[in-house]
């Protein structure tokens, strides 16, 4: 069958190769993709915000499935367009996407269906977001209600911060997401991200992992996209998972269904493992990044057939094998991220740092120009590892770091301490 991938991110490219060992596949495009999805898939620079191009390229190519990476577009309603031009589509339409595309849509839902969360209020105007604020205690957080790109969140600590958030939303530093704000309770525990599967009525769980959100190590600094991630994430056991599902996943899945926008995809869950249980504090409505590296890694099921069995509403009798092995991905990114990256630097040694045991290299902000690779946006490569162990994984993943001549770029060099400390407790004295 002929493939279209749309995005160009690291979890597009590991999307690509995850895919593209598919016995089903016939032919992948990725548009527009990067320097390292060129070479798992036919990169095509097509416009993703124009659907009527997108629809005209799948037509012309005979595009079997559209599976769409990021959240934008979903969120504009592409999937909606593509199955109304007969195409099969991999991806939530717009009124499902809400689930990531307002926040306070999300927790109205969560609370109508008696789904475990936090505390909290819808704002449109500064003044009452005040008002609220002042009755509720710290930390607490505050959250624009639209896409920021993982940028218009704040945990604040103090009160000073928490309204310093609120005045930055209110006055356009997230444009229109930013219209409306969310605050939020703070809950306390361990977070994890929770993937499943959902053709509109089945729900397939799977593996786990879990993110590092600040920019530094020991979790300082500001929130990003993510700077790396481990799978699977030690803290949800099969009882914790089993309540994830029974609790979270599976009323949400039914709370749409039932208001006639069922969510087919994949449903990405950002969940709080609390001293009382899971609660979930955001949903996604596409695969985590670089949470989707790690999984691409682990998973041994042909990943395109169960995106197929997703489109076709026949997720009920189908199932996954994972690997044992964890997998560990470290994010690297350009000087200045998470605020402006500096591009255009070149990379060099990435065949070097590929060649180690157990790595795979996947490219998230890439260019070629000529026989170069250069840095072309903020989060640029993710070099994956798997192992027996986390610490091994992670071993290996800096083994290839260190091969790698970037002098434009850094990385965070404690990817997966709560893990690896978990395995060290472990271990026999």
């Amino acid at each position: 069958m002929n493939v279209l991938l749309l995005g160009s991110g690291g979890r597009e490219h590991a999307l690509a190769w995850a895919m593209s060992a598919s016995p089903l596949l016939t032919r992948l495009w990725c548009a527009p993709g990067n320097a390292g999805i060129a070479k798992v898939a036919t990169c095509q620079p097509l416009e993703i915000a124009d659907h009527t191009s997108v629809i005209e390229f799948c037509r012309e190519h005979r595009i079997d499935l559209v599976v769409v990476g990021p959240e934008a577009p979903l969120v504009a309603g592409i999937a909606d367009d593509l199955r109304a031009a007969g195409i099969k589509t991999f991806g939530p339409g717009k009124a499902a996407a809400q689930l990531e595309g307002s926040k306070g849509f999300t927790k109205d839902l969560l609370a109508e269906a008696g789904v475990p969360t936090g505390a909290y209020g819808r704002f449109r105007d500064l003044a009452a977001a005040k008002s609220y604020l002042a009755r509720q205690s710290i930390p607490i957080v505050v959250k624009a209600d639209g896409l920021a790109a993982g940028k218009g969140v704040v945990v604040a600590t103090t009160w000073e911060e928490a309204e310093a958030a609120l005045t930055a939303c209110f006055s356009g530093a997230f444009g229109a997401a930013g219209a409306e704000v969310v605050i939020e309770e703070f809950l306390d525990g361990e977070e994890v991200s929770f993937f499943a599967l959902c053709d509109g009525k089945s729900v397939l769980p799977l593996a786990t992992a879990q993110d590092h959100k600040r920019v530094h190590d020991g979790d300082k600094g500001p929130n990003t996209g993510g700077m790396g991630a481990y799978s699977p994430a030690p803290v949800t056991t099969p009882a914790i998972e089993a309540r994830i599902m029974a609790e979270i996943i599976r009323p949400t899945v039914a709370a749409m269904a039932a208001r006639g926008t069922p969510f087919q995809g994949v449903l990405f869950a950002g969940i709080m493992v609390t001293a009382s249980g899971p609660r979930i504090y955001e949903y996604n409505c596409r695969f985590g990044d670089p949470e989707c590296q790690v999984l691409m890694l682990r998973l041994k099921s042909d990943l395109l057939a169960a995106l197929l069995a997703t489109a076709d509403g026949v997720l009920g009798t189908f199932d996954l094998r994972w690997r044992d092995e964890p997998a560990l991905a470290v994010v690297m990114a350009a000087e200045g991220y998470p605020g402006t990256p500096r591009t255009g630097t070149e990379i060099k040694g990435l065949d070097a740092a590929a060649s180690a045991d157990g790595v795979e290299i996947f490219h998230a902000g890439t260019v070629r120009e000529g026989d170069r690779i250069l840095a072309n946006g903020g989060r640029v490569l993710n070099v994956v590892a798997r192992g027996a162990t986390v610490g091994e994984a992670q071993r290996r993943a800096y083994t290839a770091i260190d091969r790698i001549d970037w002098p434009g770029g850094f990385c965070r060099r404690d990817i997966g301490w709560r893990a690896i400390a978990r395995e060290q407790k472990g271990k026999p004295s």
